[in-house]
């Protein structure tokens, strides 16, 4: 057994529940509509929300063209292994939580990994499935992105939250032409990320937008984990790692020492950007959490 299948074992060995989390004050909620609150047999509340509302105030849906300018994939296209390749993370996402939504942060184990193009796709995939919606965030402040998916890339973003008391959370979450997608972007650019990522108002934004629809999946777009204090804070705010390495640019040693930065409980997998074919994931690999994956290859 490898090295790197030895630190993934240990990782899930040490996989536990996750804790609870609290619920942020009226300020930092996202207005809902369409949303009821039904017991379950546990007599529990949950929080459902009427998806098809979501689509009455989307902006005009980006068509082929625009998706594929955007490095997204084409739902409609089943065969492409691309979309094969990111529907089997999701769903692998998914039989983790064990039905419910959770938090994921998607890191670079190397700069040029490609980790935004994984992170936004992952959504994407998260959101073309009817039953759910999704919410990325911008966290990798010194090489942003989601910025260009909107239509006015100088929209106020996270750091514009963050310093901004009177700024409402509603503002920050904008369409990109994606029905249920959702972004945050960076905002004007810092240069010290981690005091906005250790701010309690930081924890309640994570929360709030996680709590409050139950069908969310929140996908965080971290930096590489070269900023390994990044992301030990980012970390703490998820559900999720996962780690992305451009296939035959990264080495054992360089995965065995990031998947050992990231606490057992999170460390979910590690998917292999750009790799020259697609083997089938079975559930032998799946529970060494290692995803071989083939995409078109993106700086990110």
């Amino acid at each position: 057994m490898s090295k790197i299948e030895k630190a993934l074992n240990k990782a899930r060995g040490e996989r536990h529940n996750r804790p609870g989390t609290e619920l942020g004050p009226d300020e930092d909620r996202e207005p809902i509509r369409g949303t009821a609150l039904i017991p379950e047999p546990r007599g529990e509340l949950v929080r459902l929300e009427d998806i098809s509302r979501m689509n009455q105030n989307e902006m005009p849906l980006l068509d082929a063209e625009g998706l594929s300018r955007h490095g997204i994939i084409r739902p409609e296209l089943f065969d492409d292994p691309a979309v094969q390749a990111f529907r089997d993370l999701r769903t692998k996402i998914m039989l983790q939580g064990q039905g419910e939504n959770g938090v994921v942060l998607v890191s670079a184990i190397s700069k040029g990994s490609g980790s935004s193009f994984v992170a936004q796709n992952l959504a994407a995939a998260f959101a073309f499935d009817a039953g759910n919606t999704a919410l990325m965030v911008d966290c990798n402040f010194r090489n942003p992105s989601l910025h260009r998916l909107l239509d006015d890339p100088s929209t106020p973003g996270l750091t514009d939250y963050l310093e901004n008391p009177d700024l409402d959370l509603s503002t920050i979450i904008r369409p990109v032409g994606i029905s249920r997608f959702r972004v945050i972007a960076a905002g004007r650019k810092r240069e010290i990320p981690a005091e906005y990522f250790t701010s309690a108002k930081m924890r309640r934004l994570i929360d709030s937008v996680r709590r409050r629809y139950m069908e969310r999946f929140i996908i965080l777009d971290g930096p590489s984990m070269s900023d390994i204090a990044d992301i030990r804070i980012l970390s703490e705010l998820c559900d999720y790692v996962i780690l992305v390495g451009r296939y035959g640019r990264v080495t054992g040693a360089q995965i065995e020492n990031c998947v050992k930065e990231i606490s057992g409980k999170k460390m979910l997998g590690v998917v292999f950007n750009d790799e020259p074919r697609i083997p089938q994931i079975g559930w032998r690999e799946f529970w060494f959490r290692q995803w071989r994956v083939r995409f078109p290859w993106t700086g990110g």
